[in-house]
């Protein structure tokens, strides 16, 4: 009788499987040390955005720029331009990295030696988490092909993992936000075409980034999610408790270890 008074859990067993293993190959394939001594969880706030901006070009400039230094990505040949001077086809360059691949530090050496030219949305402008969310998904793209590591699953879970790994890097409040934009009452004011396109569902996106800040502690994850998301967040916790104090792996037992030391 009891049993009727339990809470179903947030995602079912194989759900939770995938997105530890996820996290675990997002360790040990983009810099797990970097993820604990550097990795912040970005927030929506002045205080991770602060510039003022006067056209949709610095705008979508300087919002790249913030989102690929956060990830750590700013010693990387990366260009953003214009949708209208992205070519439908790139020859993409080779990176390999002598050390570290994130960080001010990380030394890489392309082939053959150009930039990698990344574009925008125009109509994310005026829903700037959506922006951020989509520039830290491509990101995410572009670090596991030039990784070559294909994650748990295969290629077939790319984008997927790609949503993952953008939370990996910090970005699961405004990742988590934008997996679904609410129409509002009449939707004179929604536009389809402003959405980034999510690979998670909710509750999965707000799982992984749970899970980044549970080796966060300092950090609270729910702050800044959308009010709905909140009790998912709580949800998402208790799973993940309950799963690493059971869990063997050992690259989760190193990283509970060194973020709580």
């Amino acid at each position: 009788m009891l049993a009727l008074f339990k809470s179903k859990p947030l995602l079912s067993e194989s759900e939770v499987a995938w997105l530890m293993d996820t996290f675990v190959w997002a360790c040990e394939h983009f810099d797990g040390q970097y993820f604990l001594s550097s990795t912040q969880i970005i927030e929506p706030t002045g205080q991770y955005f602060p510039d003022q901006v006067t056209s949709v070009e610095q705008m979508a400039q300087t919002v790249f720029k913030r989102v690929r230094d956060y990830a750590g990505l700013q010693t990387w040949p990366l260009q953003l331009v214009g949708p209208a001077n992205l070519p439908a086809e790139q020859t993409m360059p080779v990176f390999s990295f002598s050390d570290t691949m994130r960080g001010e530090s990380a030394m890489l050496n392309v082939q053959p030696p150009h930039d990698v030219l990344l574009s925008y949305n125009p109509n994310q402008i005026n829903q700037p988490q959506d922006l951020v969310a989509s520039f830290a998904g491509s990101l995410a793209t572009v670090m596991i092909y030039q990784k070559g590591a294909l994650p748990p699953g295969g290629e077939q879970q790319i984008a997927a993992a790609s949503d993952a790994l953008a939370c990996f890097m910090g970005f699961g409040v405004m990742m988590s936000n934008t997996v679904y934009q609410f129409k509002g009452g009449c939707g004179s004011c929604y536009n389809p075409y402003a959405n980034r396109q999510a690979a998670l569902s909710e509750a999965q996106t707000v799982f992984m980034h749970a899970l980044v800040c549970y080796f966060k502690p300092n950090v609270d994850g729910k702050k800044h999610l959308k009010p709905h998301l909140k009790s998912i967040y709580k949800k998402a916790r208790k799973q993940i408790e309950s799963y690493v104090s059971d869990s063997p792996n050992p690259v989760l037992l190193m990283l509970k270890e060194q973020s709580n030391a």
